[in-house]
């Protein structure tokens, strides 16, 4: 990863973070506020209040034409066809080889036209991926240079962001979005996937808006105490959750089977990889992605080798923490069949000559 500051990208309101006091970290390729106050603090904030998030280094593609929804259906994994106007589908960008491009969502905005929010890290080889599969007639526009993407994360969110908008917020239902005019600024998009499972909002808006419409969220929602959270707790929230983090739980080499995503695999229709995958989910995989929750002390990072109790290798952490909810050691991995079945135990190698005992459990982690 590029770790030069000179060359690092810089969201629109980078010089509001720097007025913040916040650590600002190189991350896919743009310089991002990993906290403000710590990680914990910020953690527990969006966990019992409301916090906000910018993610404008996020990437969105606009994707319209004849042909479009085809062209959809055929790339990603997820049924585009089940979609309406208003609506937003998880989905992934199966590689050809049986792993992912990347995770991604996708919006419908009207017939035939389509908002795809893609990974900043893999902004350019989502671009250049879904351009090699194109046909003639579909148009696709890369809007992520100008576009700022806010989450607004936590139980007290509505209360915060309602005043700013005459649309009724707290009617939304999870994975909806409204186009509205919000803190003054018209066709404002505000949707509802969240990445925290604390509930709330993310709102897209025109880096030349950035600045007024973080204020106003701001003012509207002291109140309720928001305050801006950084990177790591954005991590450690989504992790408790069981949400993958692309790099981390899924990239290339991972299949959405094998990653617990048969959810998103849809096979009512013909897309790249579909005859692979579907062999995956009725003959099974070597290997699945699951949780683990610590039982020595100790705490499980991304890397860390998993062994069965014979001392054969077995697995590795792909996401690890201290959760700051549970107050225990979580993690994600991927273990070899049979090891992935829920109440399984394993040992965590957190350094060389040092095994701590897991068992495998249901996520998400929190109830």
């Amino acid at each position: 990863m590029n770790t030069d500051t000179n060359t690092l990208q810089k969201v629109a309101l980078h010089h509001i973070h720097e007025q913040l006091g916040a650590k600002l970290v190189p991350f896919a390729g743009f310089q991002m506020p990993v906290w403000y106050s710590s990680q914990n603090a910020e953690h527990q904030t969006v966990r019992q209040k409301v916090g906000i998030f910018d993610v404008s280094h996020m990437g969105e593609f606009l994707v319209s034409g004849v042909g479009a929804t085809d062209f959809l259906q055929y790339v990603t994994s997820n049924d585009v066809s089940s979609l309406y106007e208003g609506k937003v589908q998880y989905s992934c960008l199966p590689n050809g080889k049986g792993g992912i491009v990347d995770d991604l969502l996708v919006y419908r905005l009207g017939q035939e036209s389509y908002l795809l929010v893609v990974n900043a890290s893999n902004i350019e080889k989502d671009w250049n991926w879904l351009l090699s599969h194109k046909p003639e007639g579909v148009e696709m526009r890369d809007i992520s240079a100008q576009t700022s993407l806010f989450a607004v994360q936590g139980k007290l969110a509505t209360d915060a962001l309602q005043p700013l908008t005459e649309a009724n917020l707290g009617s939304m239902k999870y994975y909806h979005f409204i186009k509205t005019t919000f803190a003054g600024v018209p066709d404002v998009l505000i949707s509802t996937t969240g990445y925290t499972g604390a509930g709330g909002y993310e709102v897209y808006v025109p880096n030349e808006a950035a600045e007024k419409v973080w204020q106003a969220i701001m003012e509207s929602g002291a109140p309720q105490g928001i305050q801006p959270i950084g990177l790591a707790a954005r991590d450690t929230l989504r992790l408790e959750m069981g949400f993958c983090l692309y790099g981390n739980d899924i990239d290339d080499s991972t299949s959405p089977i094998e990653a617990g995503l048969g959810w998103i695999t849809k096979f009512n229709k013909n897309f790249i990889d579909a005859d692979l995958l579907k062999k995956q989910k009725e003959e099974g995989t070597s290997r699945k992605l699951v949780g683990l929750e610590i039982l020595d002390k100790g705490i499980a990072r991304q890397h860390h080798q998993i062994f069965d109790a014979e001392g054969n290798l077995i697995g590795e952490i792909t996401s690890g923490t201290q959760s700051p909810t549970l107050k225990i050691s979580i993690g994600m991995a991927y273990l070899n069949t049979p090891f992935h079945k829920i109440g399984s135990e394993v040992f965590v190698e957190v350094r060389e000559g040092k095994r701590i005992k897991a068992k495998v459990v249901k996520m998400p982690f929190l109830g």
